[in-house]
């Protein structure tokens, strides 16, 4: 795609999982950037860093660092000491997050998503060049965490991506950016819900979108977000099937009186970014002490054995193959082998939906606030446009079924439509209008 890079667009969807970047020009047309690594050409890059020391000769150490895949790549390959970091974006609006040490340097969340940013930069097959270009970038409705600071995460934003040098900067909701893409295939007016289901947070936003002479009018209804979606699906499966083996619930001696191991130490597993963290925040020490002490030792060297070998990877990927396989079938296998951790179960999808119907409650509650928000009834949304892998699970559909009929449901790409949208709406000459102007 050959443009000038002042006509250039370029959205950026950083997700908690994935980050997806697409370019439009004036023409209308936009594609997603691709990575090529190995023999894939990959859409998405994994919102994930791996730190590592090389060593030459004698001489002082160098600090390496990767990003996406190859982040993953130098984990798995376990050639040196490393430190490897995912779904950071999780840590965006906690004012609780100052720093994290990393081989004696000291890195804020706008660090950690400078250095992402490089890498995706220099992953990007030369054609991604921020420099000049018009760029918009997604942001949640409500970020993830128990008491977000909005204002923080954005300043933190401001600062990481102000470095890529160019020459606007617009921040969208991202639900908002994939209702731009869906209403970009409209033929007619029309009223739209749209559901973004991330890994951190669900997002939806209320659109009524008009045509005029041939261009798209917009006017954004009414937000609303919560901070519960893919990874809290995920953290149902691991409280219930995966932590009770790796001695939640146990209990430890200490003098004469038998107590239960602390449960936060299994409040990290919740979040996929905090088991590395345990290597430097004194939760592996405190792990290891109590496991001379605990009545069922085993157990905790299990979950020793998960944070000291960086299994947390394996771990996410196999509690994300039983979800996945829930969202078709009625039991799913569930099996984590890994070194001396031997954990396999059958899952079954009503036990299953059991454990989130809390979760999928809170869900219900914010689509019936964005609905108040917007100021209109489940009647008046002509459609429902459902974005995100959440969207597939069983009880998620069936809650939009049920209020606004299969016929009023949509489904696209759950992976790139956001930052189709996004790029779309740089080459909007009043873009601004889709910015987000205060918090939600």
């Amino acid at each position: 795609m050959s443009a000038r890079p002042q006509d250039i667009s370029i959205g950026v969807d950083f997700g908690t999982s994935n980050t997806v970047v697409a370019i439009a020009t004036p023409d209308g047309r936009a594609e997603v950037i691709s990575f090529d690594h190995g023999s894939q050409r990959l859409s998405g890059f994994v919102t994930a860093l791996c730190f590592w020391e090389e060593r030459k000769g004698t001489g002082v150490p160098r600090l390496r660092i990767e990003g996406g895949p190859w982040a993953i790549d130098q984990l798995l390959a376990g050639t040196s000491a490393h430190r490897f970091i995912q779904s950071f974006k999780t840590f965006a609006a906690s004012a609780s997050f100052q720093e994290t040490r990393i081989f004696r340097a000291r890195y804020r969340f706008e660090d950690l998503l400078s250095a992402f940013l490089d890498t995706l930069v220099s992953h990007g097959n030369g054609g991604l060049d921020f420099q000049g270009a018009r760029l918009v970038i997604g942001r949640p409705v409500k970020f993830a965490g128990s008491h977000p600071n909005d204002g923080l995460a954005m300043e933190r934003y401001a600062t990481a991506f102000g470095k890529l040098g160019a020459a606007t900067t617009t921040y969208v909701y991202e639900p908002v950016g994939a209702a731009f893409f869906y209403a970009s295939k409209l033929d007619h007016d029309a009223t739209v819900l749209v559901a973004d289901f991330g890994g951190g947070t669900s997002d939806f936003s209320v659109m009524r979108f008009e045509r005029s002479g041939g261009a798209l009018r917009a006017e954004p209804l009414g937000h609303a977000g919560v901070g519960i979606a893919g990874d809290t699906f995920d953290y149902r499966i691991v409280d219930r099937v995966v932590s009770p083996r790796l001695g939640k619930g146990s209990s430890y001696r200490s003098f004469d009186k038998l107590l239960t191991i602390p449960s936060h130490y299994y409040a990290n597993l919740a979040r996929w970014h905090q088991l590395a963290m345990m290597k430097t925040n004194g939760d592996l020490k405190g792990l290891q002490d109590l496991a001379k002490v605990a009545l069922e030792p085993g157990q905790l060297h299990k979950f020793i054995d998960v944070v000291d070998y960086d299994l947390g990877l394996a771990l996410y990927r196999a509690v994300s193959a039983a979800k996945m396989t829930l969202s078709t079938a009625e039991t799913a296998a569930f099996r984590f082998v890994e070194y001396d951790v031997d954990i396999q179960a059958t899952i079954t999808r009503r036990d299953f939906e059991a454990w989130i119907a809390p979760d999928v409650a809170r869900i219900a509650e914010t689509v019936d606030e964005v609905l108040a928000r917007s100021g209109v009834g489940e009647s008046a949304i002509e459609r429902v446009f459902l974005t995100g892998g959440t969207s597939f699970v069983p009880a998620i559909r069936k809650l939009f079924v049920q209020r606004f009929g299969e016929e009023r449901l949509t489904n696209t790409d759950q992976f790139e439509s956001i930052a189709y949208g996004l790029a779309l709406i740089g080459q909007d000459p009043d873009a601004e209008r889709w910015a987000v102007r205060r918090a939600a």
